[in-house]
């Protein structure tokens, strides 16, 4: 089957306000960019702010340029589709397979080439802050509107996954960036502003919340017991079997024992790696399969398209016990139905399932 090599350079191209956009494309075929002629304003080095909550011990972002931010366009002005006259489009192309671009509303901007130390958490502070640094890019996965991941044939969508992973590797290098988080937020419910087909990647300056919690757990559990946390959860899950959704022999898709989310499916690699780099060729075809064949079975538990959450967490490879996996979600519990975080989740952090994780997986071993 023919796809594009894992270390395929994209090529790239100028957008009006100096950001670089990269065109990942399918074996054969060639971008055809022209001038971005878009009036853009300058864009201010630094736009956001990281504040320390010291009730939490955790950063916030503060971002309040992004209230500007595109919301809710008609189809006929999606700033995603291709842009063959160069006035109206973050693409200015009549085509594309793959690209990806800086997100001209960041969250995090300025990780470039300047070193950043993030200041510490000093307890003695009264109000600690810092530049919001990183680095915040939007992934389009196809040129197609109407199109979602679960329809990209194989190859288009090992295309995607060749573009997260030529990220990760970029980003990791940049300095200043300790994570890198490749996502998508899909369907309305979810708050996704532009319905067209694309995820985006953040370049955290410090290890997130989430992450840092997990690789306590791990590191804990790892020296109480010499074995990594997350493939004793695999190891437990492929056991017991009853939640397995789906296996090959380089993944295993799995609802978890203690699912949070009324659908929750998390995909291992059935051998230990920390990231997408450093999973070989096969096994990044292997990924991109059981990637579409779960997203399939979403898209057919109800009459219209799952809302769904897909978070790719990765790992530097001096993070030892970090092991690479994708968990996907969805706040929709029913057909006509969906889950809020209301004040047990929101407020304590207490998350309350209406699901029983066995049948969720029994339901998409079905479809």
């Amino acid at each position: 089957m023919p796809r594009p090599a894992s270390d395929a350079e994209p090529t790239r191209w100028p957008l009006a306000d100096g950001r670089e956009l990269l065109f990942f494309s399918l074996p054969g075929r060639a971008p055809a960019p022209v001038p971005d002629r878009r009036p853009l304003p300058p864009r201010d080095a630094q736009r956001s702010e990281l504040r320390f909550d010291r009730q939490t011990g955790q950063w916030v972002i503060i971002a309040a340029h992004r209230q500007d931010r595109t919301y809710h366009p008609p189809p006929a002005a999606c700033p995603l589709c291709p842009g063959p006259t160069g006035d109206t489009s973050e693409i200015p192309a009549p085509d594309y397979d793959v690209v990806v671009f800086e997100n001209r509303f960041p969250s995090l901007s300025g990780a470039a080439t300047q070193p950043f130390d993030l200041p510490p958490a000093d307890a003695t502070a009264g109000f600690l802050a810092a530049p919001g640094h990183g680095r915040c890019e939007v992934v389009c996965f196809t040129s197609d509107h109407q199109a979602s991941f679960a329809t990209l044939d194989h190859p288009h969508a090992r295309l995607v996954v060749t573009a997260w992973r030529h990220r990760t590797a970029d980003l990791l290098a940049r300095p200043g960036i300790a994570q890198v988080f490749c996502f998508e937020n899909r369907g309305a419910e979810i708050g996704v502003t532009l319905t067209h087909p694309h995820g985006q990647i953040y370049g955290y300056p410090a290890l997130t919340p989430r992450t840092s919690r997990m690789l306590h757990n791990a590191r804990v559990h790892r020296e109480r017991t010499g074995t990594n946390l997350f493939a004793d959860i695999l190891a437990r899950e492929l056991a017991d079997g009853r939640r397995i959704v789906a296996r090959t022999d380089g993944f295993t898709a799995f609802v978890p024992f203690a699912a949070r989310w009324p659908v929750e499916v998390h995909i291992y690699p059935n051998r230990f790696v920390h990231n997408l780099i450093e999973l070989t060729d096969a096994e990044l075809d292997g990924f991109t399969a059981i990637y579409r064949d779960v997203l399939a079975r979403f898209d057919r538990m109800y009459p219209t398209p799952l809302p769904y959450i897909s978070a790719l967490h990765q790992y530097r490879s001096d993070e030892l016990d970090g092991y690479f996996h994708v968990e996907l979600m969805s706040t929709r519990r029913s057909a006509g139905k969906l889950k809020y975080l209301a004040a047990s989740e929101s407020a304590m952090e207490a998350f309350i399932s209406d699901v029983h994780p066995e049948a969720v997986a029994e339901r998409l071993r079905e479809l």
